[in-house]
């Protein structure tokens, strides 16, 4: 079974930097995407950025957080990374942490084509 372990939020004043982990386990697969998305309270949960694992590499961002998140990997490890700078207090809620199993090169920024969910970590950025 799949399992995916978020770890790396918490509190940041805005400007600041944090860095997320998820690290990924059960896999028998290795054609994967994995994905970053968001929710903060009271709105729905938003694309942040997404990964191709073999088929290609390629990363994708949310044009919100461009020039100032960046997603990578281990393969190693079957993790990855979402390095935060320059954060806003916009920036503020739970991260979450997903994965699919991918068939195409083109990115995964749907939501709806994830099958594995990480328990999400909470970021909060102050002012």
């Amino acid at each position: 079974q799949v399992q995916l372990v978020e770890s790396g939020g918490g509190l940041v004043q805005a400007g600041g930097s944090l860095r997320l982990s998820c690290a990924a386990s059960g896999l028998t697969f290795s054609n994967i995407a994995m994905g970053w998305f968001r929710q903060a309270p009271g709105k729905e949960r938003e694309f942040v950025t997404t990964i191709q694992w073999l088929i290609s590499g390629s990363t994708y961002y949310a044009d919100s957080v461009k020039g100032r998140f960046n997603i990578s990997r281990d393969n190693a490890k079957n993790t990855v990374y979402l390095q935060m700078s320059s954060l806003k207090p916009e920036d503020t809620a739970v991260y979450y942490c997903a994965l699919t199993r991918a068939y195409r090169s083109s990115p995964y920024y749907n939501r709806n084509e994830y099958t594995y969910w990480g328990q999400g970590t909470q970021v909060t950025v102050s002012s």
